[in-house]
């Protein structure tokens, strides 16, 4: 029997104050499947991702994740099997914690360790996933005086202490420099080329931020889905033209994606 995908969609759409934020949206992420979505502001990739993340129900249309209908399932037991990154669960945790209590904190997708108990063998998790993103030195600092790179990699950690069935990423590269992007783009490739790794959405309003190993890809303008599929299909010159609403030529060069304005 065919594994249900981990994420299916259909004709779903949100509206919040008369506005519709998404209309219409048809979409599938099977089990195996690494995916970018990508539009620029205000198109609804957070608003997308918020319902993938079973963080907030549709205005209209069916949605299963995980297998599980939204509106029929308990959310909060749906939710710790999700890997969840984003800016806003930067903004949630206390500054004086430490990066490795962020991590461990994921085994029960809490924000403090004194809210459950944690065995030597969640910690030692900890410390490992620490090590494998190149951040055990950070291990022991304060989560809110450590760089917005290591944070991005500390929240990476945290996501996959966890052991998530579906793993979201909400533009963990906003506001990286240079270096610190590149870091994160190999992690990023690294998680993609494991098979051990659960189906990843990855939002991003930039095609260089795309990770070798992204298997497909989503493109969103004004609330509709502009084209998804395969990543070579889906990222063209006129798909990420249409999307962007200014003509770009798109280029792929050792698995990394750039676009330049034509």
């Amino acid at each position: 029997m065919t594994a249900a995908p981990a994420l299916s969609l259909r004709g779903v759409g949100v509206v919040r104050d008369g506005r519709a934020l998404l209309e219409e949206v048809d979409w599938d992420v099977g089990r195996h499947e690494r995916w970018a979505v990508l539009g620029p502001n205000g198109s609804g990739k957070t608003t997308l991702l918020r319902i993938c993340g079973a963080e907030l129900h549709p205005t209209a249309g069916r949605v299963e994740v995980l297998g599980e209908r939204l509106g029929r399932v308990d959310v909060r037991a749906l939710r710790s099997r999700i890997g969840w990154v984003s800016g806003a669960l930067t903004r949630l945790l206390r500054p004086g914690i430490t990066a490795r209590e962020v991590v461990v904190t994921g085994r029960r997708a809490a924000l403090e360790t004194w809210w459950d108990a944690f065995t030597p063998g969640d910690w030692a998790r900890a410390d490992a996933l620490l090590a494998e993103a190149g951040m055990a030195a950070v291990a022991e600092r304060p989560f809110g005086v450590i760089s917005e790179g290591e944070r991005q990699q500390v929240l990476i950690a945290r996501a996959l202490m966890g052991e998530p069935e579906l793993l979201l990423l909400d533009e963990p590269a906003a506001g990286l420099d240079l270096g610190a992007r590149e870091r994160l783009v190999a992690r990023l490739a690294g998680l993609a080329a494991d098979p051990a790794t659960p189906p990843v959405v990855l939002v991003t309003h930039h095609a260089e931020e795309i990770p070798p190993g992204t298997t497909h890809a989503l493109l969103l303008r004004g609330g509709r889905v502009v084209t998804a599929g395969p990543v070579g299909d889906a990222l063209t010159t006129d798909s990420v033209s249409a999307a962007f609403s200014v003509a770009v030529t798109v280029t792929r060069d050792g698995g990394r994606w750039s676009t330049r304005a034509r």
